[in-house]
């Protein structure tokens, strides 16, 4: 908006909007701000028309603009959209939203319904208004409440006086399994009884009941005219339609249970409870089962207007399609609207996963790119480097990972935490990569001057020493290179005493496992230290003494210990299967 030097309306309006607007800015997911800024902008000077000020005008497609590109499954704001501009502008700058609308929602049967009937009203040209309706049915029209999008498309056939079209929607729709199904076939058949025969059936089904019926005259010696002949016909007709029914009427009672158990089937940005997340896995594993595709795809996007905010149904219809032979473009779709509209970065799993895939279908620097783009909100995403890691890894070889670690380490704006875990990880690489244990261990000696407050350092670097191969000869060597990283945490470390003692326990049960014949002298020279009471124990001490601001002495402050004392977690180590038992409001989170 900075064209303008006000949003229009008065000072008083101007500098509300702008407060909302700041409120949107500072808090871009909150919707509430949003609403009131859509409200405030659409009442400005009074109410917009078409002549309202520019600067209103200009004010008021901004903010829908901004808006719907954040929530674009809004349906109904699409409308009231696409209506404001129908009393601004006129027809043609309506239909331009409603075809973004219908653009960014496709399978909503409502905001394709509203088209069309805005369509039926504004244009006198049948043919544009019947290749919009079947346009609409081919996104809505197996919808399970497709029924007022059906009614629409056979109330402008029935304005038209076309006849044979409606039969032929009807002829279509009786296919659909659908809640209103039986009523499309009786009226079905009861237009039907006055169609042409030609017009019921294919003429080569048509001249095999026609054979048929001749040949059983001939064979009991009867003789038929021609209207009995006819009527013979329609009877098998008829009959063949009902079987049609009753196929419909099975669909539709499959589907009946899960569609009932659907409390909320259009978007909202507020949380759906477990149960409803429940009945679309139940829902989706009954699709996929009848190998459908096209409605398992229908399905698919049904839900992911209900569930957008839940990736675990973005994971889940990316793999499913996945499993489908040549859909490399379709499955790059999902993964793009997952990534750009619905799951924050925050949760930036589907994304990692898009690189992944990326990655395999060659397109090296996409899934780079997809890698640099997390970091740039999230530049403390351990998950993300370390994958960007591994992926020049797999590509460009070691020496171009160990690259992507220390630009991370020495950019400013990765946090220490962040680099401790960082460093690990290059050592990790020399280590299991390059099979070099010495220079392995030279990154831990000569880093821990910077990351001493890391739990994560001290836990990998103890685990490293753990893990080196060992035998009779050499154990000793090792337990000696453990017991100096204890050491050295014990001094050097400003972590919580608990920390200290967590990471102590396991060099206990070190001892307990794999010392030698005195090492259980040292056991309790270290269970002393880390359990004894304050009289001898340093750690059990600082534990228990506070300092002027109260906090245990010589320990970080507690926003500093939090990160500290951070685990880092993958995307996998984090899935759980879901609780079928659990009640309430499910976390998008």
């Amino acid at each position: 908006m900075g064209d303008f030097n006000g949003f229009g309306g008065s000072d008083e309006e101007n500098a509300e909007i702008k407060r909302l607007n700041a409120d949107v800015e500072a808090d871009p997911d909150s919707f509430d701000n949003w609403e009131k800024l859509v409200r405030a902008c659409e009442g400005l000077e009074g109410g917009l028309n078409r002549n309202s000020s520019p600067q209103s005008l200009a004010t008021l497609r901004d903010t829908y603009d901004r808006f719907l590109l954040k929530f674009p499954l809004l349906f109904g704001y699409w409308k009231k959209y696409a209506d404001l501009e129908f009393n601004i502008s006129g027809p043609e700058s309506a239909e331009m939203v409603y075809e973004r609308g219908c653009a960014s929602i496709t399978n909503s049967v409502d905001l394709w319904t509203e088209y069309c009937s805005f369509k039926t009203e504004t244009t006198h040209t049948p043919q544009l208004v019947r290749e919009l309706f079947e346009r609409a049915a081919d996104h809505v029209g197996m919808d399970f409440l497709a029924h007022p999008f059906w009614d629409k498309y056979l109330e402008y056939e029935e304005r038209q006086e076309a006849h044979d079209k409606i039969f032929a929607i009807l002829n279509r729709v009786i296919h659909i399994p659908m809640h209103q199904y039986a009523r499309y076939y009786e009226r079905f058949r009861a237009l039907a009884a006055s169609r042409p025969l030609e017009e019921l059936v294919p003429a080569d089904a048509l001249s095999e009941y026609r054979s048929e019926i001749e040949a059983e005259c001939q064979a009991f010696g009867i003789q038929k005219s021609d209207l009995e002949l006819e009527r013979d016909i329609r009877a098998k007709i008829d009959a063949a339609f009902y079987v049609i029914f009753q196929r419909s009427q099975t669909e539709t009672n499959k589907r009946w249970t899960f569609e009932a158990e659907i409390k909320r089937p259009y978007f909202h940005v507020t949380e759906l409870d477990y149960s409803q997340l429940a009945n679309w896995r139940k829902y989706l594993d009954f699709e996929e089962a009848e190998r459908d595709f096209a409605r398992t795809v229908f399905l698919y996007e049904r839900c992911l207007v209900t569930c957008a905010f839940y990736e675990e149904f973005w994971f889940r219809y990316a793999r499913w399609m996945a499993a489908r032979e040549g859909k490399e473009e379709e499955v790059r779709n999902i993964f793009l609207r997952a990534s750009t509209l619905f799951v924050p970065v925050s949760r930036p799993g589907i994304r990692l996963q898009f690189a992944y895939f990326e990655e395999m279908c060659g397109r090296i620097d996409v899934a780079r790119a997809i890698h640099a783009a997390i970091l740039d909100k999230l530049p403390d995403s351990v998950e993300t480097i370390i994958s960007w890691g591994n992926l020049e890894r797999r590509q460009s070889g070691l020496d171009a990972a160990i690259v992507v670690y220390k630009t991370q380490i020495d950019s400013t704006a990765v946090d220490i935490f962040t680099k401790a875990a960082l460093v690990t990880e290059w050592a990790s690489l020399l280590w299991k990569v390059k099979g070099s244990v010495e220079e392995a261990r030279i990154v831990y000696v000569k880093n821990v001057q910077w990351y001493a407050d890391s739990r994560h350092f001290w836990q990998k670097w103890l685990q490293f020493e753990m893990e080196q191969p060992t035998n009779t000869e050499l154990e000793a060597q090792i337990g000696e290179r453990v017991k100096k990283v204890i050491d050295e945490m014990l001094v050097k470390s400003r972590l919580s005493a608990g920390i200290k003692q967590e990471v102590g326990q396991t060099y206990l049960s070190y001892l307990q496992q794999r010392g030698g014949k005195a090492a259980m002298k040292e056991f309790l020279a270290m269970d002393r230290e880390i359990f004894g009471p304050q009289s001898i124990s340093t750690i059990t001490k600082a534990k228990l003494s506070k300092d002027s601001n109260g906090l245990p002495v010589g320990e970080l402050d507690d926003a500093t210990r939090l990160k500290a004392e951070s685990r880092f977690y993958n995307y996998y180590e984090l899935h759980m299967d879901p609780d079928p038992n659990a009640q309430g409001n499910a976390s998008f989170h």
